[in-house]
């Protein structure tokens, strides 16, 4: 059994496929993955993820020595997940309290978190100051407010601006458009700036902009690089992260070296040479790394055969929020075949479809499907729709499944209730 090598490049860069056309990733079998942990299960490869971390910090360092890399861990919240990106060196960026405490408890250092959020609570920056968070990205007039109110030595800051780019994305994750609820517009973010210099409290070490997510044309990032140059001259320029991945076998986006060359050659064009380069990257950073795998539970034959799994929008609601996004897939015992069908979840939705028109090999009951391209806010979007239980994570590499997060039981499905 052969499988489409557009297919294949979709999943973790260690995926081999067995002469018994067998899925294997990080030497660990797929369906025995599937046996041991059950479905529905997230699988990440460890060599993967750290790889794809170094891609971005090496690559970046190659083309402007003064930069960084943080990791937007809204992307993969989990503690395994920190403690990785923090082992390969990147800062982690964090966009609320329960982001911050797990990302302390992976052992990352506090001065190399950043704190974003355009809602920030007085506990979260309290939180913040008190942790010794070594970046906070101002959002607004109000975190001006309460920072100032907040005791503690200077704190260094970022201004998140916004740099008017429409980013071509869908809607809801656009952020770098004239309107947009995120940051600050140019010329009300030079009056904030001129504020918080004059205040012994803060340290206003650069500008933030973010423009979206899922964006797959790089000029967009050149674009808002050169918007926001004319806010002056500052020690760190903060460009986001937003580069989009390929979730189906036909899908193009581009790489890391196209996004990365992109947003260098406008740094060295409108930013000062001495000023750090900061990205954001995340969903590029761990999509790729992660499959999910689900066991089949019907099969209805009709026009079109509808196949359905154990799981859904409850472990992976992106296929059903982003509109026109669609994962791909197929057997981890039989990658390839011709049978057209609809793959749907299990959650009552009709908007829970992981597939159309998707090419699979006599699917059965008590087949496993792998499906690929799931490491990005798989995690982060879990729920409990309709009682399922939030899955388990499952690290592999060279041919050893450790479990990090164990799956979710009835009873604390129920622990939170007070009658």
């Amino acid at each position: 059994m052969t499988i489409d090598p557009a297919l294949l490049s979709l999943y973790p860069t260690t995926t081999t496929v067995s002469p018994d056309g067998l899925l294997t990733v990080g030497g660990v079998s797929l369906t025995s993955l599937a046996d041991t942990f059950g479905t529905p299960v997230q699988v990440v490869d460890e060599v993967a993820l750290r790889t794809r971390a170094r891609e971005f910090a090496d690559g970046l360092a190659r083309r402007r020595s003064n930069s960084n890399v943080a990791f937007a861990s809204k992307s993969f919240p989990c503690t395994a997940v920190y403690r990785v990106m923090a082992e390969e060196g990147l800062h982690i960026d964090v966009a609320g309290a329960g982001e911050l405490v797990t990302a302390v408890k992976a052992g990352v250092r506090p001065d190399r978190i950043v704190l974003h959020g355009n809602a920030k609570t007085d506990a979260e920056l309290a939180l913040a100051v008190d942790t010794g968070v070594g970046t906070i990205v101002v959002d607004n007039w109000d975190d001006i407010t309460r920072l100032e109110s907040l005791p503690g030595a200077r704190q260094s800051v970022l201004l998140r601006v916004i740099p008017g780019v429409d980013a071509p994305t869908m809607a809801a994750i656009a952020t770098g458009h004239h309107g947009s609820k995120f940051g600050l517009p140019l010329g009300e973010a030079r009056r904030a700036i001129a504020h918080m210099q004059a205040s012994s409290r803060f340290e206003v070490s650069g500008i933030h902009l973010h423009i979206g997510s899922q964006i797959l044309s790089v000029d967009a990032f050149a674009e808002a690089v050169d918007a926001v140059a004319g806010l002056g001259r500052f020690d760190v320029y903060d460009v986001g992260g937003g580069l989009g991945v390929r979730y189906q076998r036909n899908d193009k986006a581009p790489s890391i070296d196209e996004y990365l060359n992109a947003v260098t050659a406008a740094a060295s064009a409108h930013l000062p040479d001495d000023a750090e380069l900061w990205i954001e990257p995340g969903r590029s950073l761990v999509a790729q790394a992660a499959v999910t795998l689900y066991r089949v539970t019907t099969v209805k034959p009709g026009d079109p055969t509808f196949v359905a799994v154990d799981g859904g929008i409850a472990d992976n609601l992106e296929a059903s929020t982003y509109v026109g996004t669609r994962m791909d897939a197929t057997l981890a015992d039989r990658p390839g075949g011709d049978d057209r069908v609809e793959l749907v979840g299990r959650q009552c939705e009709s908007g829970d479809l992981f597939a159309s028109d998707l090419p699979l090999a006599d699917p059965r009951i008590g087949d496993v499907v792998a499906m690929p391209m799931t490491g990005a806010y798989s995690y982060t979007l879990l729920s409990n729709y309709n009682g399922a239980l939030r899955p388990p994570i499952v690290f592999v590499r060279d041919g050893v499944a450790t479990l990090v997060v164990r799956r979710e039981t009835y009873d604390e499905l129920n622990a939170r209730d007070v009658v």
